[in-house]
């Protein structure tokens, strides 16, 4: 069983709400929902949708065949009726001069009026839909106690009711076994995984779509005792918590390509002060200012040489939002390990994708801040930035060891953080800072393997697409191909041990990015002279599907 419902209209016409109220009553009737969405950047007008997918089983993808259209105005029809499965149906409003023999019109938009609130049309549509799938209205109206109250929430349960009693049974569902799942996407658990991990201090400024991340931890501010920070711009926002994190707080930022790009600087002083941030950038399409609300995976490259010169760091990019939140948390213990920089890429499609999953296992998560104590460093003068066989230098918060003096300088310095000009100082404090990369890439996980162990065919992707791949190698195997995939999480340094293992097993490697180039391919080809020409890239703004991909490897094939 796997269905698939559109929700289509302009942005102002409630179809967010919509979407989520669905969806809750969907995931606790016991099934797996994939609610991904496309959106314009406005505040009204334009053609926006969102799309629902659920089963019985995890879902991973959106997929491009529809079962059902909620049209909410005509340009909804004339876009995606061609997507519509042959027994698929169209639910529009009665008041549509539109007429197909797939189209079902009910009086939404005059059951609203009779109950006299013409913004419960939208509850009146989702009544109809639960009757449609064989759903349950107490659960609907359960749900509808969560976003409204008095007056509001009796409008609403009536709507609702009027909805349910429009149509009858179209698909006959056998519910599964309800059980305690939650429905998250990937900007939420960022923002918890960074709640988990001791996160006390954010400072963002909002970007699409970065933005979720700031806003999911400023609405836990108040419950958790955490400063949550709107600064006056990137460069402002980075800087923030680079002192927060100086004085001992784990601390970090959100943001996209745009604002990432303004806090290039405060990167380097991140870097030469050896001062631990975590950064996620949520990539949308550039350069500039792009396609705000869309996704695209092209800022890979650009991340791995942010700031002049040459520091150490570390790239995680997100392949799902389950994932998202523990390797989040992971961010902020190598980050401070390492006393560097660590980036989290994750990207549109992942941010405001809601995907069922098992509820987080917090005891998985350790809080590991490698703080050295008063014996590590002594009783002599205190070397912060002390030349160690690692390249990790000890570190301490200020003020916390009496006695000592804590010394630090954007500029170069020698151990005690005095500026130097002395160019044999500066090789050995450059060579102790990068020492480091060689103990990060012990550190890194290879990537995520799937599907044949003897491939023909190799695919290699990274982040958000690992989800899309996942479904398009179980029916590339269904038709027999022995085909695998590597999608990788962490990016920089680049793990090489799976890929260097698998690609002297097939006779073919194609890369899928969301990129106009294939930038994970390049680094692949610079890193371990692997050549890797077959390269499926899309940069449309949109993500990739799971049908779309297995249909490229097919034509490719």
């Amino acid at each position: 069983m796997d269905y698939n419902i559109l929700l289509g209209g302009a942005a102002g016409q409630g179809m967010n709400t919509i979407g989520d109220v669905l969806g809750k009553v969907i995931t606790r009737t016991g099934y797996y929902i994939f609610f991904n969405k496309d959106y314009m950047s406005r505040v009204r007008g334009g053609h926006n949708f969102n799309q629902l997918r659920f089963s019985e089983k995890p879902l991973y993808s959106h997929k491009e065949k529809l079962d059902v259209i909620i049209a909410l105005n005509e340009e909804t029809i004339d876009k995606h009726k061609e997507r519509l499965m042959k027994d698929g149906i169209i639910v529009a409003s009665s008041d549509f001069k539109i007429t197909d023999e797939k189209i079902i019109t009910l009086p939404f938009k005059e059951i609203a009026k009779e109950i006299g609130n013409v913004k419960v049309f939208g509850t009146v549509i989702v009544g109809t839909i639960i009757k449609m799938f064989n759903l349950s209205l107490d659960i609907l109206e359960d749900v509808l106690k969560e976003y409204f109250s008095g007056e509001i929430l009796e409008m609403n349960i009536q709507a609702a009711q009027r909805g349910y009693e429009l149509t009858g049974n179209r698909f006959n569902l056998v519910h599964p076994n309800q059980k305690d799942r939650i429905t998250i996407n990937g900007n939420q658990a960022v923002g918890l995984g960074a709640l988990a991990a001791g996160c006390i201090f954010f400072s963002g400024y909002p970007m699409t779509p970065g933005t979720g991340v700031m806003n999911y931890i400023a609405s836990k501010q108040k419950e958790l005792g955490i400063v949550v920070e709107q600064a006056e711009d990137e460069i402002a926002a980075l800087n923030m918590v680079l002192g927060a994190s100086f004085a001992g707080a784990r601390a970090m930022t959100s943001t996209s390509g745009g604002g990432y790009s303004l806090m290039v600087e405060a990167i380097g002083l991140s870097g030469i002060i050896e001062t631990p941030a975590v950064i996620v950038n949520v990539q949308r399409p550039g350069p500039a200012t792009g396609l705000p609300t869309r996704t695209a995976q092209a800022d890979l490259k650009f991340v791995i040489n942010a700031a002049q010169d040459e520091i150490p760091r570390l790239i995680i990019s997100l392949r799902h939002a389950e994932e998202a939140f523990y390797q989040t948390a992971r961010a902020f213990n190598l980050a401070e390990k390492y006393q560097i920089p660590v980036t989290i890429l994750s990207d549109q499609y992942l941010a405001d994708t809601g995907v069922t999953i098992d509820p987080y296992d917090f005891t998985k998560i350790k809080i590991e801040r490698y703080l050295a104590t008063k014996e590590d460093i002594g009783e002599a003068p205190y070397k912060r930035y002390k030349i160690t066989d690692s390249g990790i230098s000890p570190r301490i918060i200020p003020g916390k060891i009496p006695g000592q003096v804590f010394m630090v300088d954007s500029d170069e310095h020698d151990e005690f953080g005095h500026i130097i000009e002395s160019g044999d100082l500066r090789n050995q404090m450059m060579e102790k800072r990068m020492r480091k990369m060689e103990l990060i890439a012990q550190d890194v996980q290879e990537p995520w393997h799937l599907g044949n162990l003897e491939p023909e065919v190799l695919l290699i992707a990274w982040g958000s697409t690992y989800g899309p791949i996942k479904e398009a190698v179980e029916l590339l195997e269904k038709d027999d191909k022995k085909v695998a995939a590597l999608v990788f999480g962490d990016v920089w340094p680049l793990p090489t041990k799976l890929i260097q293992e698998y690609s002297q097993k097939a006779k073919k490697i194609i890369s899928i990015e969301g990129n106009y180039s294939g930038q994970l391919a390049d680094v692949i080809q610079e890193k371990t002279c692997i050549p890797i020409k077959e390269r499926l890239n899309k940069y449309d703004g949109r993500p990739w599907s799971y049908d779309e991909i297995y249909r490229r490897i097919q034509e490719v094939l």
